[in-house]
């Protein structure tokens, strides 16, 4: 009797109703993957955009908010392939070898940066660990939506697991004393011989066929290489050195894992080699302030020589190396130097989720992906262009009218509560450049 009453109360509860529509008319909309609308209307139903195209053919639904957006721009939100927010250091410096390490263990959900990331337009981070070990480690595939724990920030697979890469590194970085190789030789050596412990460990998974008397012990860094084996995981690795680019082909080609080229300060000296690999880049335009050798010829010009070598090129931050909050600039001095607008915007963009298998989901205006999004109050490359509003999933998280995102967006005393320092290598054992 009492379950019947507690049935029937149930059933006399209201259905949780869809969202309303949210219809931005008017506005000048870069959609990336197709020509920009100059007098658009962009329709988002709950975390989804629903339907995009020129006003007078887009027609708001009924019962639709409406919101003005003459005179500005929308563009997808920016996608940065390789950050360091929420605190992310270079591990503990014991071993140059760290596949087991994961970032998301060390990330700080309520450091400031992230709210730095949303007022420069960023709505998707790939957080890394740093740059002073060959294997660093794996990283985390975020959404920068609100968040008690980084787990409200993870985004899943098709199994509800987080999505993350590989992060490794060459070059300097990594080549310090005790029990770091000292040479690049001997660094490739080292990354050699742990992927070919990590085929064994795989094939006496196979061998076992389920059977658990027959399990190797257990070794969650081995693991982890597996799935960059088998293509689950991509490894995304940082890389200066025309020489140290190549090396990185030569491994990913020997081992048969799927990596994208990050930096790649001397990129435009091998870039048809790069395309002939078929590996995609992830440049940062301004790298190293105060000077590292490595980075001695990094050039404005990179992502234009790679787009016209047939390159798929992103950019990022490496944030805190360029400040989330100038991430549009970059891009901007890349059209400056060569690059075209459309592929200097796809690089922040659309180009980034298909670094971290996102395409599906983000990177584009286009019905059925995520509403992530940025309102800008003019052109995307000028100067002069401030950004209005950031939307995740369909949620306004950044807006200039507040004043205390006009703080974080602008700077100033209280705009860095929070903040985590990083720090990417250790002491002065990176300091040489030893072949």
């Amino acid at each position: 009797m009492i379950f019947a009453l507690v049935i029937s109360a149930l059933s006399a509860l209201p259905l949780p109703e869809d969202p309303p529509p949210t219809a931005f008319v008017g506005a000048r909309i870069h959609t990336v993957d197709g020509p920009p609308i100059e007098d658009g209307t962009l329709v988002v139903v709950g975390s989804k955009i629903v339907a995009v195209g020129p006003t007078g053919e887009t027609a708001p639904p009924a019962g639709a908010m409406i919101i003005d957006a003459s005179g500005k721009t929308i563009i997808p939100g920016l996608i940065c392939t390789h950050s360091h927010l929420g605190g992310t250091a270079g591990a503990d410096g014991s071993g140059p070898i760290q596949p087991d390490v994961r970032v998301s263990d060390s990330l700080n959900v309520r450091d400031s940066g992230y709210r730095r990331a949303l007022a420069g337009g960023l709505t998707t981070l790939n957080c890394m660990p740093g740059s002073g070990h060959l294997l660093s480690g794996q990283t985390a595939y975020l959404k920068l939506r609100p968040a008690n724990t980084i787990e409200d920030m993870f985004i899943l697979d098709a199994d509800g697991e987080p999505m993350g890469g590989m992060k490794m590194a060459n070059g300097t970085n990594s080549m310090r004393g005790g029990t770091f190789p000292g040479t690049r030789g001997r660094s490739a050596a080292l990354v050699r011989k742990q992927f070919i412990a990590a085929q064994e460990y795989a094939q006496k998974i196979e061998a076992a066929d389920g059977d658990p008397e027959k399990m190797p012990n257990r070794h969650i860094g081995l693991e982890a290489l597996g799935e960059v084996l088998s293509g689950k995981r991509i490894v995304h690795h940082h890389t200066h050195r025309h020489d140290d680019i190549i090396t990185v082909l030569r491994l990913s080609k020997e081992f048969n894992f799927r990596v994208v080229l990050h930096h790649v300060s001397e990129a435009w000296k091998v870039a048809d080699e790069i395309a002939a690999a078929g590996a995609p880049c992830s440049v940062i335009v301004i790298d190293s302030p105060g000077g590292k050798l490595e980075a001695i010829d990094v050039a404005f010009r990179t992502g234009g020589v790679l787009e016209r070598a047939g390159v798929n090129v992103a950019f990022h931050t490496d944030d805190g190396i360029t400040d989330s909050r100038l991430f549009l600039r970059s891009a901007a001095l890349a059209v400056r130097a060569g690059m075209t607008r459309e592929g200097a915007l796809r690089a922040l963009t659309l180009s980034g989720a298909e670094m971290m298998d996102l395409q599906d989901r983000t990177g584009s205006l286009t019905p059925g992906k995520d509403a992530d999004f940025a309102i800008l109050d003019g052109d995307p490359f000028s100067v002069y262009t401030k950004i209005l509003e950031t939307w995740v999933e369909g949620e306004r998280r950044f807006d200039r009218a507040d004043p205390e995102d006009r703080l974080v967006a602008e700077g100033g005393y209280g705009a860095t509560q929070e903040q985590d320092p990083y720090f990417c290598c250790f002491g002065d054992d990176n300091q040489g450049d030893q072949d």
